[in-house]
């Protein structure tokens, strides 16, 4: 016969406290490692977010450099000559010149080909692997540049066995279609520079495979399988060689990233944003590692979800073993001390509640502390990502008219010497001098002002600064055929200000309504001053068609531009640094009655 085992109550009681406490433990675990995955990929997406206008405008300021030298070379005589009548001394001359500016412009080749597709000059024309005589008219970036004028495809070199991307202009006469210059650059530095920043950034193109990347065995991935008939199409043109394409194996999972069939099992959170190019369908993505900071978010999470459950758990258990104390030598004194029980158990009452209160503010207290220090932590590094991205896109944005300009000069003086104009040639020249000059202040300032450096501020003639202004962009100025009337009293006012920064506010200036009067007939620039209070307002007129009402309100906002490859930064440059000055930069327009732009500036002396 089997006795039914009874256990006492405390006993009983113990075992379920126990087993609760075994149950809150696992919950409160679960619970803290969830809040951690969260509060993680809403802070690494932040980041993704903050770093990708940057990649993106190193990526975009290297095309548009070298997009603009196949447009220039399109125009050159000396290039028109030697495709309508290609004779070994012309030939040898635009060997030469391709190669100059091979090293000018950092491009990797430049070549051209005729109407057929030969090519009969070349930046390599000297080295084993030249490309003179080889044929492409197979290429696509030849048959659509002879089709619609200008074209770019991302290839794999036939010669090179290198990647990179062919960027090339259509060079007519009249209506006649002579041949297409080519420029090839490669991403090498750009892809070290992304692999430095320890995150996955690469490029894919329209159909999901990606070119450029910081990965070197990503090449030629695809971000999905490839069809069978559009992988065949591929191999066929050569765009790639024959790589097979193989897909990534994309795997998303509560908010991460991986790539699967790369043989790497470490999440990442994802950005991703279109180039916005009228020739490159690309996309650029950046993939932020995070399986370290989950794993270190969830460890401190649950750290501090346990250490609180095993102080409040201390604490109640402290508070139980005083009662029963209590009650025990209350028990004993009942006799003599009834009134005095009462007054103890209320006593003991009030003070568990106050250290109940005590330990929750203590816990809340101590997590809203670690939360603003994280969040503090986080925008102080996205400030400095985005200060970063800014001034790397503003030296970009303000050398841009001076290289411009310094090869307008010297083209013209080559030709000036050629006809013996020893006179013109010098003068040019020293443009180009001065230019170079600028250019050194220009990178010194910005520098200077990313390390929130000064320059004092001393008296500069405002005519003085006009000229030094119309010289940087006398080329466009030239080609447009627009007029600039200036006010006769500008050479009356001297203004306190630093002399190369003043002459940046006014080539922007100039540059926006240039490009407002682009294609345009009839246009026209004027430069008016005017006095009041001890201030010289200069204004810069144009007969554009005006800025429309909502691009006002965004009109000095960082990255906000309305031109297909601008940065959004000329006018935000301009307005910092007369800001800097204690001055104003101020917008009107009325649609189809052009736009001014007025600037304030302390009057020196008059």
């Amino acid at each position: 016969m089997t006795l039914p085992l009874t256990l006492p109550r405390h006993t009983v009681f113990r075992l379920a406290s126990a087993g609760g406490l075994v149950v809150l433990a696992v919950m409160t675990w679960l619970a803290a490692g969830a809040l951690a995955d969260r509060a993680t990929l809403e802070t690494l997406g932040a980041r993704a977010r903050t770093s990708l206008p940057l990649a993106m405008a190193v990526l975009r300021s290297e095309v548009d450099k070298q997009r603009s030298v196949p447009a220039i070379l399109s125009e050159d005589p000396d290039i028109r000559d030697v495709l309508a009548a290609p004779a070994a001394a012309s030939v040898d001359r635009v060997n030469r010149k391709l190669e100059d500016l091979r090293r000018t412009t950092g491009a990797t080749v430049l070549y051209l080909l005729d109407a057929a597709g030969l090519t009969i000059a070349a930046s390599n024309y000297a080295e084993p692997t030249s490309f003179v005589g080889s044929d492409y008219a197979f290429r696509p970036y030849f048959t659509e540049a002879m089709r619609s004028g200008a074209a770019a495809q991302y290839a794999l070199g036939t010669v090179s066995r290198r990647s990179g991307l062919y960027i090339t202009r259509r060079v007519d006469v009249g209506d006649r279609a002579l041949g297409v210059v080519v420029l090839k650059v490669e991403f090498s530095a750009i892809e070290r520079d992304w692999a430095a920043g320890g995150d996955k950034v690469f490029v894919t193109d329209a159909n999901g495979i990606v070119l450029a990347t910081s990965e070197a065995d990503w090449h030629y991935r695809a971000l999905a399988p490839v069809p069978p008939d559009l992988a065949v199409r591929i191999r066929d043109s050569l765009q790639f060689g024959a790589a097979p394409l193989t897909p990534l194996g994309i795997e998303r999972r509560f908010g991460t990233v991986r790539a699967a069939a790369t043989g790497n099992s470490g999440r990442f959170v994802e950005a991703a944003e279109p180039l916005d190019d009228p020739l490159l369908a690309w996309t650029l993505h950046l993939w932020v590692p995070a399986d370290a900071a989950l794993a270190q978010a969830r460890l401190s999470y649950r750290l501090q979800a346990l250490a609180g459950l095993l102080a409040t758990g201390t604490g109640g258990f402290l508070l139980l073993r005083r009662r029963r104390s209590t009650r025990l030598r209350q028990e004993a004194l009942r006799a003599a001390s009834q009134e005095l029980e009462r007054r103890v158990e209320e006593r003991t009452g009030e003070l568990r509640e106050a250290n109940r209160l005590l330990v929750e503010e203590s816990a809340t207290r101590q997590m809203a502390e670690e939360r603003a220090e994280a969040l503090r932590r986080s925008l102080d590094q996205a400030n400095r990502l985005a200060s970063l991205g800014q001034i790397t896109a503003g030296v970009a944005h303000e050398i841009n008219q001076p290289v411009a300009a310094i090869r307008t000069y010297a083209e013209n003086a080559e030709r000036f010497l050629e006809r013996g104009d020893v006179a013109t040639t010098q003068r040019n020249l020293r443009n180009v001098v001065g230019l170079t000059e600028r250019i050194g202040r220009i990178t010194d300032t910005l520098k200077g002002h990313a390390r929130r450096g000064t320059n004092p501020l001393e008296p500069v003639n405002l005519a003085e600064a006009v000229d030094g202004a119309v010289m940087v962009l006398q080329g466009r100025i030239d080609a447009a055929g627009i007029p600039i009337a200036r006010d006769p009293a500008l050479a009356r006012f001297d203004v306190l200000a630093e002399r190369v920064r003043l002459e940046q506010v006014l080539v922007n200036l100039l540059q926006n309504a240039l490009d407002a009067m682009e294609d345009r007939k009839g246009g026209r620039i004027e430069i008016v001053t005017a006095a009041e209070d001890g201030w010289i307002l200069l204004s810069v007129r144009d007969t554009g068609p005006g800025i429309p009402p909502d691009r006002l309100a965004t009109l000095f906002t960082p990255f906000s531009t309305s031109k297909p490859r601008g940065l959004g930064l000329g006018l935000v440059i301009a307005k910092d640094i007369l800001s800097e000055w204690g001055g104003t930069l101020d917008a009107t327009s009325r649609p189809g009655e052009g736009a001014t732009f007025t600037a304030s500036l302390r009057i020196a002396r008059p």
